[in-house]
């Protein structure tokens, strides 16, 4: 069974946002393992922060999503610059992902100032959800929403249609 983890920066504190993950986690188990993985966002101290603090915590919150993924996983990188995909595209991509042998997929989601280049680098897939910007915590959300969409495409179930 393949395993699909969501590597995140952050915490969600809204009810209606880890009420609707932990509906789609708990759906997900018919499909995958499914974990998501919360790493502590890194804060500056400035209203107004410069390039070199904001590098500072993009380096620093890259290398411990980095810990957390395996040699041999297929990352997914979640950018602005990433590719536009349908749902039934994704699907694809974890399906294709399944049939070549590897068994785990990371998502990951970046804090407030996005992901390292390190990261983004270490990607088989940038992955955009829109050209519009989403909140971290909706975004993990929508993510595990079209997760499960992907399986439920994968095994022609009604939920997609």
């Amino acid at each position: 069974m393949i395993r699909i983890n969501i590597i995140c920066i952050g915490k969600i504190k809204e009810k209606y946002f880890t009420d609707a993950i932990a509906e789609y986690s708990k759906r997900l188990t018919a499909f995958c393992k499914f974990a998501i993985t919360e790493l502590n966002e890194e804060k500056i101290r400035s209203n107004t922060p410069n390039q070199s603090q904001i590098q500072e915590v993009l380096n620093s919150e890259g290398k411990r999503i980095l810990q957390k993924i395996g040699t041999g996983d297929y990352v997914v990188a979640m950018c602005i610059e990433g590719k536009l995909m349908s749902s039934e595209e994704l699907s694809k991509v974890i399906d294709n992902v399944s049939l070549s042998g590897k068994s785990t997929v990371d998502f990951i989601i970046g804090g407030s100032y996005g992901l390292s280049n390190e990261v983004k680098s270490r990607a088989n897939l940038k992955l955009s959800m829109s050209k519009m910007t989403f909140p971290h915590q909706m975004a993990r959300m929508i993510l595990s929403e079209q997760v499960y969409r992907a399986f439920e495409i994968s095994s022609n179930g009604k939920y997609h249609k």
